[in-house]
């Protein structure tokens, strides 16, 4: 009888303040779409992926966090078992760059260095807006002993990049490299986690 290996999964928990573009990121990972209309994350939302390696098969488990402050009782619980912590900030919006050092404590206090940590600069498209520096961004990750990347969800920019760095760092794929085109979609958004606001907005680069 031939046996099937389970298929090895790892949650990814997606950290950082209101509207520096988390859902954006994972839209565009999971669909390769930007929504021009903003809603906020209310509590926590849950979408799941495979990724097709060289040898062997993982689904991602893709833990999207709100970022108000209301919140953030919730996202210990699910720092806790987490494999990689996403922590999110707007490179045109200083005070989230900030705030990452919060976020880094968080994940730090509550799975101590048994986690992998990507600090990711978003929404680089605006460019006359900016306020952080790639050169910032990357020194904190030095600082911080956590990897660094540079995003943008509106124009699609190192999306793909950002999820095959993560799986190179997942545990036992060290060794790996993922291909451009490795990833396929298997699941849509479960409604059992959280709802969204109705409000829509204007064309927020997210």
């Amino acid at each position: 009888m031939v046996t099937v290996s389970p298929l090895a999964k790892y949650k990814l928990v997606f950290l950082g303040d209101q509207s520096v573009g988390k859902t954006s990121i994972i839209t565009r990972f999971m669909y390769d779409k930007f929504d021009t209309t903003y809603q906020a994350t209310i509590g926590i939302d849950f979408l799941s992926k495979t990724m097709y390696l060289e040898d062997r098969t993982v689904r991602l488990q893709l833990w999207d966090t709100a970022g108000q402050e209301r919140f953030r009782s919730l996202i210990p619980s699910y720092i806790r078992d987490s494999s990689v912590a996403v922590i999110v900030y707007d490179v045109a919006n200083r005070q989230s760059f900030l705030n990452t050092n919060k976020w880094v404590e968080e994940v730090r206090a509550e799975r101590g260095s048994d986690v992998i940590i990507v600090l990711v600069g978003n929404k680089t498209d605006l460019v006359e807006k900016r306020q952080v520096s790639i050169e910032e961004g990357d020194a904190k990750s030095r600082e911080s002993g956590i990897m660094f990347i540079e995003t943008s969800a509106k124009a699609g920019f190192n999306i793909k990049p950002l999820f095959r760095k993560i799986a190179s760092a997942l545990p036992g794929m060290e060794s790996l490299s993922t291909k451009q085109d490795d990833m396929v979609d298997v699941n849509l958004k479960s409604t059992a986690y959280s709802s969204r606001t109705e409000q829509q907005g204007g064309g927020c680069s997210c």
